[in-house]
């Protein structure tokens, strides 16, 4: 006879399931730290059954929340499903968190420590590749360096798109404001007459109205995309025409037309890490892309930019400004962790001593962190 398939998981493959999302995890570490907050809640309140989901599902955010909030600053803001999903099939389903939680107990919190080994050993890297930004002069802020501590960093690589945003947004935001570029809405004549009867409209929303029937204001870029989230749409805005969209990939057609289609806009600027020439042009010529696509940024064209605003002619205007607001954008973008919460130490995760999933979770290397955040 065959033999029946069982879904019995082993201890290694629920680490395994568990490395995947802390891979996966961004600078916030959401996900990870609220596994870490359930397996706490299950080891010292026993009361929630791993194995029911609707035990936990909404209160894990909270526990979540109460360790983000002193520890990062913030809390989660993404979508319910967004955050459901932790608990996805190929995540981390109730049948492997029972196997983490049982693991967690016999080893009285290793796996928690585990998780937050891995939190704060990736921060020290964060910390590491965001000084060069956040420590920077004009004369030794190389932006290629910068990009590169990150895209070569595999424990970092995650978050190169939202640097890259961030290195192209503190640019063209420094050119646009040291340019004065102004941005004017008017209506012609002829229209005056749907103006005076829609006047109470026009001077909300357009600022005019049928003694005022130009508005003048100041150019400027907004980036869309919630910090740090896993967003798939626009990156930025501006206010006299083109969205801007922002990949760290080689462009080609099939990358154009994604990007094309996910953003609702008569004019898009792409900016992607390099693309050919032969591909720029073809982009750039033919029906159906011209009408959409009005120019392609490559990575070379931003170290040429970011170059000549720090080291070139009206260096002495742009430098520190431009710098200023990449340090800013970061800080605003990336947590900083400058101490541990009590709740956090009152656990002693720096006493475990035991294994888990043959990676030791001893933790003085977690002792050493919190010395060094203390």
């Amino acid at each position: 006879m065959p033999k029946k398939k069982t879904n019995t998981i082993t201890t290694q493959q629920a680490k395994q399931a568990l490395d995947k999302v802390i891979n996966k995890s961004r600078a916030h570490w959401y996900k990870p730290i609220q596994i870490a907050e359930i397996l706490y809640q299950n080891r010292t309140a026993h009361n929630i059954n791993l194995e029911h989901l609707e035990d936990y599902r909404t209160k894990s955010k909270e526990w979540r929340d109460s360790i983000t909030l002193p520890l990062l600053g913030r809390v989660c803001t993404s979508s319910a499903k967004f955050q459901d999903n932790i608990f996805d099939d190929n995540a981390i389903p109730p049948r492997v968190l029972k196997i983490l939680g049982e693991e967690n107990i016999r080893t009285n919190g290793a796996v928690e420590a585990y998780i937050y080994r891995c939190f704060f050993t990736k921060q020290q890297q964060f910390q590491v590749a965001l000084s060069v930004c956040l420590d920077a002069k004009p004369n030794t802020f190389f932006v290629k360096k910068f990009i590169d501590a990150f895209w070569k960093e595999p424990g970092l690589k995650r978050s190169i798109d939202k640097v890259y945003e961030i290195i192209v947004y503190s640019l063209f935001e420094t050119l646009v404001e040291a340019m004065e570029l102004k941005v004017s809405v008017f209506i012609s004549e002829d229209a005056l007459p749907i103006l005076t009867e829609f006047e109470d409209f026009s001077q909300r929303v357009m600022c005019l109205d049928a003694t005022h029937t130009n508005h003048i204001q100041s150019a400027k870029l907004y980036r869309v995309g919630v910090t740090n989230a896993a967003d798939r749409g626009l990156d930025m805005y501006s206010n006299w025409g083109p969205a801007i969209q922002i990949k760290h990939l080689s462009l080609d057609p099939d990358l154009a037309e994604e990007i094309v289609a996910g953003v609702s806009s008569d004019k898009l600027v792409i900016v992607c890490k390099d693309a050919e020439r032969k591909v720029i042009q073809s982009l750039l010529t033919q029906i159906g892309w011209r009408s959409h696509i009005q120019s392609i940024v490559t990575e070379e064209d931003l170290i040429n930019w970011y170059e000549k605003a720090l080291r070139g002619t009206y260096s002495s205007k742009l430098s520190q400004k431009l710098l200023d607001t990449l340090a800013e954008e970061i800080s605003l973008e990336f947590p900083h962790v400058s101490n541990i919460p009590d709740t956090l130490q009152s656990r002693h995760y720096d006493n475990i001593t035991d294994t888990f999933g043959n990676r030791i979770t001893k933790t003085s290397i977690l002792a050493n962190v919190y010395i060094r955040y203390n």
